[in-house]
């Protein structure tokens, strides 16, 4: 398969600190890759890196083809990236649907004058908005739940809701930070099965997270990281058994 993000050499330091040093990476079309890795790996700079929520020392980030290392994010997520991060809370007073329709953004441009005066561009364009919210919420299971307000939903469901206010964006590549962070059993379960199927719909999807077995469950390809370097990366049934993995992050368990 080829690659529909590339990420080559990416380096981050602060101060004299490497964040993250020399990682590469690549995420095919309609691949799931995880990103694992102890606390203090990397992981979290890494996802900002792609995502353009910071800006990297070194190194090259491109996506279908083309290098977007120094696009911002909004830039990028008009290219088709989404991303839905662990420490984003729902928008309190609103609903599910308008909390989700605010993921809309990377495919409108209306713009500001054309809201304040109800212009028919704008009137267009927010019925186009609320039809990719309702798909969106369908695609994750909560279309019942539209009309509900979004700070009312379990954290589960609250994580589903991330996921459809990206994919009202109608994405490409979806990046997910921790995204069973803080999840029960059950709910952790809802969610594997989620990003099961949006990956048989064919989206991309990079994973960064430390749940060792909601990766293996979900992972095509696993990325190891270790004090911000590469230190394994291939299927979850070859890296759980690499010497330096296991040291490292796993622990010697199955």
């Amino acid at each position: 398969m080829s690659a529909l993000l590339s990420v080559r050499g990416a380096t981050r330091r602060f101060g004299g600190v490497y964040a993250v040093r020399d990682v590469s990476l690549d995420v095919a079309h309609g691949e799931t890759h995880a990103v694992i890795g102890p606390n203090g790996a990397g992981k979290s700079t890494l996802f900002k890196l792609i995502g353009g929520q910071l800006v990297a020392t070194a190194g090259t980030v491109g996506y279908d083809g083309a290098r977007i290392d120094r696009l911002a994010p909004h830039r990028r997520a008009r290219l088709g990236i989404a991303f839905a991060f662990q420490d984003v809370p729902v928008f309190h007073r609103m609903t599910v649907a308008e909390n989700v329709m605010v993921g809309a953004h990377a495919v409108t441009g209306a713009g500001p004058v054309a809201a304040v005066l109800r212009l028919p561009r704008h009137r267009r364009e927010e019925a186009s908005i609320r039809s990719l919210a309702t798909v969106a919420l369908d695609r994750v299971g909560l279309g019942s739940l539209a009309d509900r307000a979004a700070d009312s939903l379990p954290l589960g469901q609250q994580r589903a809701l991330q996921v459809a206010r990206a994919l009202c964006g109608r994405p490409r590549l979806l990046l997910l930070d921790e995204p069973a962070s803080g999840l029960r059993g059950p709910e952790r379960s809802a969610l594997a099965g989620l990003i099961e199927q949006l990956r048989g719909e064919g989206l991309s999807i990079l994973l960064v997270e430390h749940d060792v077995a909601f990766v293996a469950r979900l992972a095509d390809r696993v990325t190891v990281l270790d004090l911000g370097r590469v230190i394994a990366s291939g299927p979850f049934a070859q890296i759980r058994s690499d010497p330096a993995v296991i040291a490292a992050y796993l622990g010697g368990a199955e």
